[in-house]
């Protein structure tokens, strides 16, 4: 997933889909602590990948207030 995907995204997808990764990264907390993890890049990933889609949102919002002034 790269920042231009997400742009492309209504910020209602943009929330699923930041919805989506927080609960995947509880699963794979949850797998760290009982050791059953298999692919531990996932969580950088999946962090990143969160990071991500909430940097954009923060740009569509600031994109809204611009227009609004």
């Amino acid at each position: 997933m790269d920042a231009k995907e997400l742009r492309d995204k209504t910020p209602d997808q943009l929330r699923d889909e930041l919805s989506n990764l927080k609960k995947e990264s509880f699963n794979l907390r949850f797998q760290q602590a009982t050791g059953a993890m298999e692919n531990t890049a996932r969580m950088r990933t999946v962090k990143r990948d969160a990071a991500r889609v909430k940097t954009i949102l923060n740009e569509k919002a600031a994109d809204a207030a611009k227009t609004e002034a």
